[in-house]
């Protein structure tokens, strides 16, 4: 059993690294893998596996930092003075939503509705 657990809670509860955490959930996600019998191999509850799963799936679990980690490089593009929307006209702007392994491209008058159900099937 390979369990990684700090403690510092005022009540009790562990802490578990979040490297412990992302471990786990990537090998729930495994085929074939029970998650019952991997929490129970590691001595947590299966419910806390269930829901790092998810978290994971949701891209809220993040793996270990590595020594690849880096900071991109940002261009700023100078805006001419004539590109400026006309008063009262909405701007064109759009925004990427990345979950896990999916990205989602919201252009400026996205059905709000249709929107959050493509963000919910996405996190399920």
């Amino acid at each position: 059993m390979d369990t990684e657990v700090e403690s510092g809670n005022r009540r009790g509860r562990p802490n578990y690294s979040p490297e412990f955490k992302h471990r786990l959930a990537v090998a729930a996600c495994e085929r074939g893998v029970s998650v019952s019998k991997l929490a129970q191999d590691h001595g947590i509850n299966t419910n806390m596996l269930f829901k790092w799963r998810r978290d994971l799936r949701a891209g809220l679990l993040t793996g270990p930092a590595t020594s690849e980690t880096r900071l991109l490089p940002v261009v700023l593009k100078p805006s001419s003075p004539s590109a400026k929307p006309a008063s009262g006209a909405a701007s064109g702007g759009s925004i990427e939503i990345t979950i896990a392994d999916a990205t989602v491209r919201v252009c400026a008058g996205a059905d709000a509705a249709l929107l959050l159900l493509v963000l919910q099937s996405l996190r399920a």
